[in-house]
């Protein structure tokens, strides 16, 4: 898709009929139209599919808008419009099994100062292709290991670090081995005690796996390549998480490596880093406080830039920390009110020999930070930012979510990472103020739900103060899912 430019700004063009639309259309013709309680539409029964194939899916359609642009140099409006099919087959039974899954992102109505990436676009691509076995009672009574190998995604404990992303367009892939060893649940069906999950280890040995193409002309075209992996990036990883670690508490420990080396058309930052941290929770409930403290170490080796001539090695030591204590209330739409605390550490000085500034991985960010999409302005580094969010459920398949930060840069003396703004002499260092309204609703419970957000950034003096000169920036969306 080409982009046109008149008199030195956008050229609004109006919306062309595209795959995502028609398909969309299309899927929502099968929709039963009538009573909702009735059983959700299934492609796994549409076709009459075998007890040993799973079949099924999603189709997602979001409509984004912003008021002004939150990167220096660049200014006006944006908008775009992005589609996103997922294709799941799984074969086999309960011990063994082979899963394929496909997925088809792409984006249209894009500008060409839209911020275009492989975060948007991922067009006929293999997502998931792997082998797996189920061992029952392998170290004692009533445990299980579960093995994979082949390409997967992966969500890990909070998903700060390591997550199948939900809100972005297109999802992280990881191509490699995993296994989990599952301790038997506490309490059996004869005693009647609960059924939950007991103790589980995590090990992993994986290639992310690299979206393409990477060009941006490719890009507006929604053009197809196949994504590949290489031993250059490695990540490798153990967690374990106890369920039960003391009454209502939940636990978990975890250490991560991430070793990445320059490639033929690929430069890297050679970063050679460990993470190691644990998380502590009272998960919420009606009528009772609950809260999350997570906190990780990051040590290792890096570099400035990517740059072929840049071959100086700064050593790595950073860190993060989240807290958050709530409460929900024994009220009508049983509100939720949590108050929160993010810090990720940034760079001190740019001139040492040391790099603060927190890698956040292969994390995802916009259940903390606000949307991403055109937005994102917020991620998991040299970042200060208190908080208060409220949360509301008035019926069922409904909720509604409000939530205000202020945000300031942990290190004045580094940059937004998100945009590149700083301030050289560290004189300025509040971000501004991310307002977040959410609405979710399921007009076809289990088949159609729709998402409604907007946030809105009140510039604070790092953007709104020359060079970078930003304003307050709106952003909006609308997003309808079919599950099939």
């Amino acid at each position: 898709m080409g982009k046109e430019r008149r008199d030195g700004e956008r050229r609004r063009l109006p919306p062309r009929p595209s795959a995502c639309g028609l398909a969309l259309l299309a899927l929502a013709a099968g929709v039963p139209a009538a009573d909702a309680a009735e059983a959700p539409w299934r492609l796994q029964e549409a076709v009459g599919a075998p007890a040993w194939l799973e079949l099924g899916g999603t189709f997602r359609l979001r409509s984004e808008g912003l008021s002004s642009h939150l990167r220096p140099g660049v200014e006006g409006s944006d908008r775009i419009l992005v589609g996103r099919l997922l294709l799941d087959a799984r074969v086999g039974d309960e011990r063994l099994f082979a899963r394929i899954e496909l997925e088809d992102a792409r984006a249209f109505l894009d500008d060409e100062d839209t911020p275009l990436g492989t975060d948007d676009v991922d067009a006929a691509e293999v997502l998931q292709a792997h082998v797996g076995a189920r061992l029952p009672d392998v170290l004692r009574e009533g445990d299980r290991v579960d093995l994979q190998a082949g390409r997967m995604t992966l969500d890990l404990g909070s998903r700060r670090l390591v997550a199948r992303n939900r809100f972005r367009n297109t999802i992280n892939g990881f191509t490699g081995v995993h296994g989990a060893w599952r301790a038997p649940a506490p309490g059996s069906a004869a005693d009647g005690a609960p059924q939950s999950e007991g103790r589980a280890l995590q090990a992993f040995f994986l290639l992310p796996v690299e979206r393409r193409p990477t060009e941006r002309r490719r890009l507006d075209d929604n053009e197809a390549e196949l994504d590949r992996e290489s031993f250059e990036v490695r990540l490798w990883g153990l967690h374990l998480a106890d369920p039960r670690l003391a009454a209502d508490l939940r636990g978990e420990a975890y250490v991560l490596g991430l070793t990445e080396e320059d490639r033929p058309g690929a430069p890297t930052r050679n970063r050679r880093l460990v993470t190691a941290g644990g998380r502590i929770l009272r998960p919420p409930a009606r009528a009772r406080w609950d809260f999350e403290v997570e906190a990780a170490l990051q040590r290792g080796e890096t570099r400035r830039s990517t740059s072929a001539a840049d071959d100086t090695d700064l050593d790595q030591r950073a860190w993060f920390a989240h807290a958050e204590v709530g409460r929900t209330f024994d009220r009508w739409a049983t509100p939720r009110l949590v108050l929160l605390l993010d810090y990720a550490s940034g760079d001190e000085d740019p001139d040492d020999r040391r790099d603060e500034r927190f890698d956040t991985l292969f994390g995802a960010r916009r259940f903390e930070f606000g949307p991403t999409g055109i937005f994102g302005i917020l991620a998991r580094s040299n970042l200060r930012a208190p908080g208060v969010r409220l949360e509301l459920t008035p019926g069922s398949g409904r909720s509604l979510m409000a939530a205000w930060r202020p945000v300031w840069l942990a290190s004045r003396r580094d940059v937004l990472t998100t945009n590149g703004v700083g301030d050289p002499q560290g004189e300025e260092g509040f971000v501004g103020h991310l307002i977040e309204l959410r609405y979710r609703t399921t007009p076809l419970p289990g088949s159609l739900g729709l998402e409604l957000g907007a946030a809105h950034l009140v510039a604070g003096e790092l953007l709104g103060a020359p060079p970078a000169s930003l304003d307050d920036s709106t952003y909006g969306y609308l997003q309808t899912t079919f599950t099939f």
